[in-house]
C-alpha cells in the first residue's frame, strides 16, 4: 500500500500515477519480474555519503553504481556507501530499503543514472517491499529536481 506521505505528497502536486503490488520482493531485478516491468525503468534508490553527507543515488534495477564515477560526478573527496542503521530513523513512514526517491522530502540531494533519466517512464517502491509507483519520469524530475549524471554500470 502506497504510504500516506508519499500519496500526499504526489496528490497535492497534481501528477499523474498508478500503483502497482507486487510479492514481496526485496532487489530492484526480483521487483521488475514481479511487477512485470522492464528491469530499466524500475529504480533503486541508493543511500551513500557523500563527504558524510547523506544521499540518495537512483538508478535502473539492471545496474549497479560506480562508486569513482559517483565521485568524480559529484565532486566529492569521499563517496560510501551507507549502512541501513545510518538512515533508518530518517524514513519513519517507511519500510527500511523501499524509500522511494524523493531525497528533496527530506533534505538530502537526489542523484539520478542518466540511463534512467532517458526513459519516459520511472517505477520506484512505494515506501514498501510489495508495492511500486509508476509515474512519468518527466513528472518526478519536476518533482525531485535531480542532479542526472553518470555512475551507473549494467550488470
Amino acid at each position: 500500500m502506497l504510504s500516506q506521505e508519499l500519496k500526499n505528497f504526489l496528490d497535492s502536486k497534481h501528477v499523474q500515477y498508478s500503483t502497482i503490488s507486487h510479492a514481496q520482493t526485496y532487489t530492484a531485478q526480483e521487483i521488475a519480474e514481479s511487477a512485470h516491468l522492464p528491469g530499466k525503468i524500475v529504480a533503486k534508490t541508493v543511500m551513500v555519503k557523500l563527504d558524510g553527507r547523506m544521499a540518495m543515488a537512483v538508478l535502473p534495477a539492471t545496474c549497479t553504481i560506480d562508486f569513482n564515477r559517483l565521485k568524480e560526478a559529484t565532486g566529492a573527496n569521499k563517496v560510501q556507501l551507507a549502512y541501513e542503521e545510518e538512515f533508518r530513523e530518517m524514513f519513519p513512514d517507511y519500510e527500511t530499503g523501499a524509500m522511494p526517491p524523493f531525497g528533496n522530502l527530506f533534505g538530502m540531494d537526489v542523484y539520478v543514472a542518466e540511463s534512467l533519466a532517458e526513459d519516459e517512464e520511472i517505477a520506484f517502491n512505494a515506501g514498501t517491499h510489495t508495492d511500486l509507483v509508476k509515474m512519468s519520469y518527466a513528472d518526478f524530475a519536476w518533482l525531485t529536481h535531480p542532479k542526472v549524471v553518470s555512475f551507473s554500470v549494467r550488470h
